[in-house]
């Protein structure tokens, strides 16, 4: 039986990297890396076309960028998804060094996954009396 992401036998480590099971964020968090699977294919051509990116490279990393994306989606309802949407945040800022608009892309998404992140650990809190 897996356990939960609010589970208290759960390490500290997931526990930080992940909201509780019916936090609301979870939804924002998912629309945001679907969002992302959609730029960094976008990204492709603008690699190929503006930054002279080799059609191998481009797609290679711009289509595998993507795929971790979807996967991420796909697991986000476990900790690995969590684990996995943060190192695609990292991976779209790095495909700036293949083409400089994505540094400000993977940048505002990284913005936009923290904030949603932020927001749902704030939810996440147990209320004060």
């Amino acid at each position: 039986m897996a356990a939960q992401p609010d589970d208290p036998v759960q390490p500290a480590v997931i526990r930080a990297v992940t909201l509780s099971f019916g936090n609301p964020m979870r939804v924002v968090l998912l629309a945001i890396l679907i969002f992302e699977v959609i730029a960094f294919g976008l990204a492709i051509p603008v690699m190929i076309r503006v930054s002279q990116v080799s059609l191998g490279l481009a797609v290679g990393l711009g289509g595998g960028a993507a795929l971790l994306a979807l996967l991420a989606a796909g697991l986000l309802r476990s900790p690995a998804g969590y684990l996995v949407g943060w190192s695609v945040q990292l991976l779209g800022v790095a495909l700036g060094f293949l083409t400089t608009p994505m540094f400000f892309v993977g940048v505002m998404f990284l913005a936009l996954w923290l904030l949603a992140f932020i927001l749902g650990k704030r939810l996440d809190r147990p209320l004060v009396a």
